[in-house]
């Protein structure tokens, strides 16, 4: 299940430049438009939940949808433009059009004075308010005086949308990767994990796996609650899963474990970064960052971790115009690319075996698997014929033998054409 790397980087970072125009939301048509994008690409099912719809304590709010939006000052000069960038309208912002004083349109307007060049990112969900964000140097060049204020807005009964992939496997228990898609114009803080949730899609559609696979792409938190809400049955068959953001940084790898701690998937995460080469950071869960808190509430306590780079909030560019598309970097893709991949390969290959030789090992040289003495391979081979008992994975004999799970994989896999040791069904 080795995925394929080359060019990876790059076409993830071309295909991030294609979705950043659109204005997402937690609804509306600019989320609609994300995943037609995605649709191209993966077997994508949309799914439209309706206002009101309650899902556990949450209800689905209204949809909203922007059109344009604007600050003339008294010369008719556009000083603040939707049209220039997406992220100067507080998301969710109510209509609004006429003309006010600076004092009265003060209140309505976000800056950050320590990063005076960036435009922040706000929110209005589940609140009726308006507002605008700016950079500091533009709040601090408007001028006393009369404003013309337009936010060409709805917000009105509709839908939530949400994107769902399912690659169907040789098991039907199932490996959900999933990912947030409703901030607007933020690269690595949203897109980034879009782009890599559809990449390894696009790379598994057509190979044989084991798992099923099942790609979600929602609106953050009342995305995944309402997909719990309503597939509470179908989350018995997950067996592993990921919530993929932040991806897409020159930051370490760093992983953050599920609610228990001790998952698989927080094993086969741990192995493949410490045998990577490099720096990587590992967190215990909290209840804190994206939906792996949803997936992890005590109800459903799902063995869902979270890989990232950088962590949210943990790097300046983090929910402003600097989250753009030249922080983000092709080469910090084609690792992230690589390092899930191989964490969803050792999920999908680990497997049991039981020796056909228990009482001593078996003579390997005659059997045309012992290679030149003291070789890595030939220790391999023998780790896997020692634990090789029933109650050990490959995973564990990997863990134990402080060797990389392909290395185990590929030895088990010649001592089981061999006849030596035998699968037991999972």
């Amino acid at each position: 299940m080795a995925l394929a790397i080359e060019n990876v980087g790059r076409e993830m970072h071309e295909f991030m430049r294609e979705l950043y125009p659109f204005c997402r939301s937690i609804s509306g048509d600019g989320l609609r438009a994300t995943l037609h994008h995605i649709q191209k690409r993966i077997p994508l099912i949309m799914h439209e939940v309706p206002t009101g719809t309650q899902v556990f304590d949450w209800t689905i709010p209204k949809e909203w949808n922007i059109r344009d939006a604007y600050i003339k000052d008294s010369h008719g000069n556009r000083v603040v433009d939707f049209q220039q960038s997406n992220l100067h309208v507080v998301s969710y912002s109510l209509p609004i059009h006429r003309k006010m004083t600076l004092d009265e349109l003060k209140p309505h307007l976000f800056s950050l004075p320590d990063r005076p060049d960036w435009i922040p990112y706000r929110t209005a969900y589940y609140r009726e308010s308006w507002g605008f964000c700016l950079s500091h140097k533009q709040l601090l060049g408007l001028q006393e005086g009369e404003y013309e204020v337009c936010i060409d807005s709805s917000l009105e009964p509709g839908h939530l949308s949400y994107g769902e992939c399912y690659l169907k496997g040789a098991r039907e228990e199932e490996i959900i990767i999933s990912c947030h898609v409703c901030h607007p114009s933020l690269c690595n803080d949203n897109l980034s994990g879009v782009v890599l949730g559809t990449r390894l899609a696009e790379a598994l559609v057509n190979r044989p796996h084991q798992y099923s696979y099942r790609f979600l792409f929602l609106p953050v938190t009342i995305g995944a609650i309402a997909w719990l809400c309503l597939n509470e049955p179908q989350t018995a068959k997950v067996r592993h899963g990921v919530v993929l953001t932040c991806v897409g940084d020159s930051g370490k790898p760093t992983y953050k474990k599920s609610r228990t701690g001790c998952a698989e998937v927080d094993r086969a995460a741990i192995h493949v970064l410490r045998h990577s080469g490099g720096d990587f950071a590992v967190q215990d869960f909290s209840p804190y960052g994206y939906d792996e808190r949803q997936y992890c509430s005590p109800g459903f306590n799902l063995p869902v971790g979270c890989f990232m780079r950088t962590p949210n909030g943990c790097f300046p560019e983090y929910h402003t115009s600097g989250d753009n598309l030249s922080f983000v970097r092709p080469e910090s893709f084609t690792d992230s690319y690589v390092k899930v991949g191989q964490i969803l390969e050792v999920l999908d290959l680990n497997e049991t075996y039981v020796s056909q030789n228990q009482k001593c090992e078996p003579q390997l040289g005659k059997k045309g698997l012992y290679s030149a003495p003291g070789s890595d391979d030939n220790l391999a081979l023998l780790w896997v014929l020692n634990l090789s008992d029933g109650d050990h994975s490959l995973l564990d004999i990997a863990e134990r033998s402080g060797m990389f799970f392909q290395r185990i994989r590929k030895a088990a896999d010649d001592l089981a054409g061999a006849g030596i040791i035998r699968r037991l069904n999972r």
